[in-house]
């Protein structure tokens, strides 16, 4: 750290360091091991509580490691009852800071329908192609609505071109 430090001092100006805020779990969040998520199933449950009773739409970012164990949760985006501003920077900030291998998004629908918009299609084109070139691939993005969700990964095979992933086990 002190060899950052001389480095940084060198430049003109504001200097910034970027550091990652890791919050842990408590005991009773049942924060201890958790299983990988290998299907649209398994990221809809580790979702749902966090979103499906939302009064606005709230908009996250499951990040994954390379064997798909979940390393957390980053709240992207809280929007209004009908939608969410979302930027792919904002998306991958913390992909990016947390070294995760793969994401899958996440957002709920407060009327309870989970049927994606035509908003939603073209978000997450946009962010699996930011993936793309980033290295972190998008497996999903997973929309909550009352007692059921969609995976636009079942539903959209155009938004990942020619290399749509495929989930580990489904």
């Amino acid at each position: 750290m002190e060899l950052e430090k001389l480095y940084m001092q060198e430049f003109p100006g504001t200097r910034f360091r970027i550091n990652l805020v890791r919050e842990e779990a408590a005991l009773e969040d049942g924060g201890g091991d958790l299983k990988p998520i290998t299907n649209q199933e398994d990221a809809y449950r580790y979702l749902k509580a966090g979103l499906e009773d939302r009064d606005r739409e709230t908009f996250v970012c499951l990040l994954l490691d390379a064997r798909l164990v979940p390393l957390g949760v980053n709240l992207v985006a809280v929007g209004q009852l009908d939608q969410a501003t979302i930027h792919s920077r904002e998306v991958f900030k913390a992909a990016v800071l947390a070294s995760a291998s793969s994401i899958v998004l996440g957002h709920n629908h407060p009327s309870g329908d989970p049927s994606p918009s035509m908003v939603d299609r073209e978000i997450t084109v946009g962010l699996a192609h930011a993936g793309r070139i980033l290295g972190i691939r998008v497996w999903d993005h997973i929309i909550i609505g009352r007692e059921s969700y969609e995976s636009l990964h079942s539903l959209c095979n155009s938004i990942w071109e020619k290399e749509k992933p495929k989930w580990p086990l489904s």
